[in-house]
């Protein structure tokens, strides 16, 4: 069972990375070209206003890890009955969080645009177009993530690998009507973008009911099915909350203190970090599930097992991509846009590096939420990111420059590993011996070589393309070799290389 189970893993796993790659490598294409149609300061401008949408998205993130929780856990029980009557329910509460999050945002947030955002007075009719088109698309991806989310519990990748070749074609097309039209770039780029979320999150919900019948909605409520979906989804909140004023709050912050072009600085970094993301969002997709099912069959033993693994696996596999980009960001962001702000520099390393410290943790929270026991982690864990805003807008007053917000989420991010930790043995019986011996010294171990050997390498290559090419590749060979060698164990090398064994063999 447990090698059928690895299988699908695997399986699942190379399904989304191909997505990943496909959506990865035409989004940094279409960035570089959206950057030099829209210009710096309306590709800023889209980015902030957009972002004070997605800060309502707490209502619905919250209901999204409840929903492939509970989704997983019935199916792991095999009560499909159950099942069927969860997704109706989820369904319902989505539409009544869709009425919910119009009314906010276009009364609250209207308002906070209006008054509150630095925006050139010649473009305040274009941003309330990015403003309210924004609002539009974030309403239908909230309608569509109870289908994401059953796709997720089934455990059924491939669905997004080939929706992704869709969206690839949907992006291409936008930035070719874009310098087609001639037009407000601002305006069409909103509406376009607001298309295309229709047509990928359309596609999504039509194969969810063509494909699974338990997936079919059909009204349903139940008040304590309710009130647990509510109650999860309500502790959930606290990260969530945590984690939009650690992101969307820093980019408001940038905005009040200085001006729209730190915004596109800080877009660009983060354009590097949600493609780096896909990277642990692939791994946490594909073993997620199978962790929730794991403890819902109460075989706590392999889920531990899976646990580690899957958490050194997201590591390293983000540790090999970032060691190049932190000690090479200007070169990178050179090839990718030619001419980009100056502070996206600094902002990718800080980005990167605090990624890395609480991505050695992040997979802990799938027990978490998986045991329903997500109160003290959001309580104490959450408090320590919800800290960022008010710092660094203190910081900000008394005239720290635009790099303060970063620093201050790195420091704060080393604290939150530690609360991660300290909550999974005191909470979920986490063995600490297990976790640092097994985790948590190897991936110090292969993190201080790896980025040793990196930087020693820096200083024998210059800054032109040619050597970069070469310092990746070296870099990437030194990392893998030193990952092997220092970050698995004996069990798990033997298992690597059978596996290449069988690979080539099978050439």
């Amino acid at each position: 069972m447990a090698s059928e189970n690895n299988k699908r893993i695997a399986k699942n796993t190379m399904f989304l990375y191909f997505r990943m790659l496909l959506v990865m490598g035409v989004s940094l294409f279409t960035v570089r070209i959206v950057l030099k149609v829209l210009g710096v300061e309306d590709y800023g401008i889209y980015n902030v206003v957009a972002g004070i949408v997605s800060m309502f998205g707490f209502l619905s993130g919250t209901m999204a890890s409840a929903s492939q929780r509970f989704f997983a856990f019935e199916i792991g029980k095999k009560d499909f009955v159950k099942l069927k009557q969860t997704f109706s329910m989820t369904v319902t509460i989505y539409a009544m969080l869709a009425i919910l999050i119009i009314i906010l945002a276009e009364t609250v947030g209207l308002w906070f645009l209006n008054n509150k955002m630095t925006i050139p007075p010649d473009r305040m009719e274009a941003a309330h177009w990015v403003y309210h088109f924004a609002i539009a698309s974030f309403v239908v991806t909230i309608m569509a993530i109870p289908y994401n989310a059953a796709i997720i519990a089934k455990e059924n990748m491939k669905v997004f690998a080939y929706i992704s070749i869709l969206e690839v074609i949907l992006k291409l097309a936008i930035v070719y009507m874009l310098m087609l039209f001639d037009a407000d770039k601002l305006k069409l780029y909103a509406v376009l973008m607001f298309i295309a979320t229709l047509i990928i999150r359309f596609a999504y919900s039509l194969y969810c009911r063509r494909a699974y019948t338990e997936f079919k909605y059909s009204f349903y409520w139940d008040r304590e099915l309710f009130k647990a979906l509510i109650g999860y989804s309500g502790w959930n909140m606290i990260g969530v909350i945590a984690n939009i004023i650690k992101n969307q709050g820093i980019d408001v912050l940038l905005n009040i203190f200085f001006n729209p072009i730190l915004n596109a600085a800080r877009a660009i970094a983060f354009q590097i970090f949600n493609a780096l993301n896909q990277l642990t969002i692939n791994v946490y997709s594909a073993t997620r599930p199978q962790i929730t099912k794991l403890f819902a069959k109460n075989d706590i033993e392999q889920m531990w097992k899976l646990v580690f693994q899957s958490l050194k696996i997201s590591y390293f596999l983000l540790l090999i991509i970032s060691i190049p980009i932190i000690i090479n960001p200007e070169i990178i962001l050179s090839i990718w846009l030619h001419k980009f702000p100056s502070q996206a520099i600094i902002y990718v390393r800080l980005i990167l590096i605090s990624f890395l410290i609480e991505t050695s943790v992040n997979q802990l929270i799938a027990v978490m939420q998986s045991a329903n026991k997500i109160k003290h982690y959001q309580i104490f864990a959450s408090v320590i990111l919800l800290l960022n805003l008010p710092i660094s807008f203190f910081l900000l007053k008394m005239g720290y420059n635009e790099f303060t917000p970063f620093i201050v989420i790195v420091i704060l991010s080393c604290f939150y590993i530690g609360m991660i930790i300290y909550i999974s043995y005191k909470y979920l019986r986490m063995s600490l011996k297990n976790f640092f011996i097994h985790v948590h010294v190897k991936l110090y171990i292969v993190s201080l070589f790896s980025f040793a050997c990196s930087f020693l390498l820096k200083q024998i290559f210059d800054n032109s393309l040619l050597h970069f090419i070469y310092f990746c590749l070296i870099s990437f060979t030194f990392s893998i070799i030193i990952i092997f060698y220092f970050g698995f164990n004996k069990s798990e090398k033997q298992s690597i290389i059978l596996f290449l064994k069988n690979k080539i063999l099978k050439q």
